[in-house]
């Protein structure tokens, strides 16, 4: 199989490839070099490469930026989403396309309710949640006109390699921080009753390589454990497995109101027998240790 990936030096994209290398596949890696948001550039190099699928994963992915910069993240996220589904029409149009969409087309529920599935209302609260769901109305309307489309609606997921304007690895980067003398022993927090459904990276990548499959049917699809999990939990976890016993000091700025968001991915599930396979423990052990790594001890 040759995949055409976009957005392939963010978080995701090197995992990603990892796992399509494993899987035999030929890739062809494009980020920014490539501007996603111009199909004259797009269609010569999806022709050139002739690729059997292309994952899209370029966008900008913070709900927060997203709030300060709502037009950069719907130039980015749903034109650059336009651009390319035109330019594969022209350069290759039996190509699938797996667009990487995110939890945060259905917004946020009280806690306790059901996890989202795939037949919910999009009701996202967020520019960054609404050009999302922009973008996944373009491509679905597409697909009834031929393209061959599969949507990933990602739940939140981590791992190493992912940047600290993101709630675990922030707060992995300041225990490392303070573990390297490098800070106090103070934790900065946002509201930690607000649940989350985290899967590691490693297994959201296995999963988008099953949807590339041409034997799974073709629609939209939870990527998702299931499980919520109290973000309170989360930072004990994270506390138990680093050296330090910090005070957790809660910022006005990281404030937000108690929800939560949980996903089923039943459907990807019966489809393709895809179910997580990494612990939790085991992908905060790692994005810990991938912290520490990136962390110099004081005086150095």
């Amino acid at each position: 199989m040759r995949v055409f990936v976009t957005g392939a030096a963010g978080f995701v994209g090197p995992h990603l490839l990892r796992e399509l290398a494993s899987a035999g596949a030929e890739t062809r890696a494009s980020d920014r070099e490539l501007d996603v948001t111009d199909p004259a550039a797009l269609a010569p190099a999806l022709a050139a490469f002739a690729p059997d699928a292309v994952v899209h994963l370029a966008a900008q992915s913070s709900v927060a930026r997203s709030l300060g910069r709502p037009l950069e993240t719907w130039r980015i996220n749903y034109l650059g989403s336009r651009s390319l589904i035109d330019a594969l029409r022209r350069a290759a149009p039996r190509a699938r396309l797996l667009l990487v969409s995110s939890a945060d087309v259905y917004g946020r529920a009280l806690p306790g309710a059901r996890p989202f599935r795939e037949s919910d209302p999009l009701r996202p609260d967020s520019p960054y949640g609404r050009s999302k769901a922009a973008a996944e109305l373009l491509a679905r309307e597409r697909a009834s006109c031929g393209l061959d489309l599969v949507c990933a609606r990602a739940f939140n997921h981590s791992g190493p390699g992912q940047s600290a304007t993101f709630a675990l690895p922030a707060f992995a980067s300041q225990l490392a921080a303070i573990e390297a003398g490098r800070a106090p022993a103070r934790l900065a927090v946002g509201n930690l009753e607000s649940t989350r459904d985290f899967l590691d990276v490693r297994d959201v990548v296995r999963a988008y390589l099953r949807l590339l499959d041409p034997a799974t049917p073709a629609g939209v699809y939870n990527v998702a454990s299931g499980r919520g999990r109290t973000l309170r939990e989360l930072v004990r976890a994270l506390i138990a497995l680093s050296g330090v016993e910090p005070e957790l000091c809660e910022s006005p700025e990281l404030w937000r109101a108690t929800e939560a968001s949980v996903g089923d991915a039943s459907r990807l599930r019966l489809a393709t027998g895809w179910q997580p396979a990494l612990p939790l423990e085991q992908t905060l052990r790692d994005l810990l240790d991938d912290w520490r790594a990136r962390t110099p001890r004081a005086g150095r």
